[in-house]
């Protein structure tokens, strides 16, 4: 019996990467998790890795509101509410400041923001009293890397919604925390660069930039949910976890 038996947990962007790690360790610590992205075949194959006892997919896309409240119905006729909400999705793109159009700024604040707002209001009616709420965030909201603003800019909203929600569901012993991963292998650090080569040298330049040497696993980040997840977390709200190898405060 793990420290999640018998809770019921969603993960947005759950079909690969950190989305995927983490509902596999939450799952693997007694969560039943619901998991939920744009890609079928990627929310099947998770599904398989998961444990399909374990596990429901409901495909949607956060930036749609219809697809959100559809997710909840799911969430809702199951019957045992909601435990752990880890607001994970999100989308990235390279994009200098002289060449930002008003696309790429709906688009990523569309997902990132918006998206992640509406995850998390639309959530409140399946919350459970005392449920945890996780946001992923990301050191890129501290730093400037050059054309990554409007990226950096969403996910410091990320951070400050974390703060907010925290305080205004207090009364309802809901705890409101937010993840700052660093530099992760992932399919979608490496979507960031247009071919093989390039995303190769990419990361092993962020890998230089962290005191610790390497990037992170995406498992490693998925103990860091778990912990914000779980009672051993029990009086952290509001905070921001740096899963960042060091990057951000050395």
């Amino acid at each position: 019996m793990g420290p999640l038996a018998g809770k019921t947990a969603l993960v947005t962007g759950g079909g690969t990467g950190i989305g995927l790690a983490s509902a596999k360790r939450l799952a693997a610590e007694g969560a039943h998790v619901f998991i939920t992205g744009r890609r079928g075949a990627e929310l099947d194959a998770a599904v398989e890795a998961i444990g399909s006892t374990m596990s429901t997919a409901v495909a949607g896309d956060i930036a749609n509101l219809a697809d959100l409240d559809r997710l909840y119905e799911v969430i809702r006729n199951r019957g045992k509410g909601l435990d752990v909400l880890f607001a994970n999705a999100s989308a990235a793109e390279f994009m200098p400041l002289a060449d930002i159009t008003e696309e790429h700024f709906d688009t990523y604040f569309g997902i990132n923001v918006r998206g992640t707002l509406f995850t998390v209001q639309k959530a409140l009616p399946v919350l459970t009293d005392g449920a945890s709420v996780i946001l992923n965030g990301s050191t890129n909201a501290d730093s400037g890397a050059p054309a990554f603003g409007v990226y950096a800019a969403s996910k410091a909203s990320t951070r400050s919604f974390a703060r907010t929600w925290a305080n205004e569901l207090k009364e309802r012993g809901i705890r409101v925390n937010s993840i700052a991963p660093g530099p992760t292998e992932t399919p979608g650090l490496s979507g960031l660069q247009a071919d093989a080569e390039h995303a190769a040298e990419f990361k092993r330049y962020l890998a230089s930039q962290v005191p610790l040497g390497r990037l992170a696993r995406p498992d490693e980040i998925a103990a860091a949910v778990l912990f914000l997840a779980s009672d051993q977390s029990s009086f952290i709200t509001g905070s921001n976890l740096y899963v960042d190898g060091g990057l951000n405060q050395i």
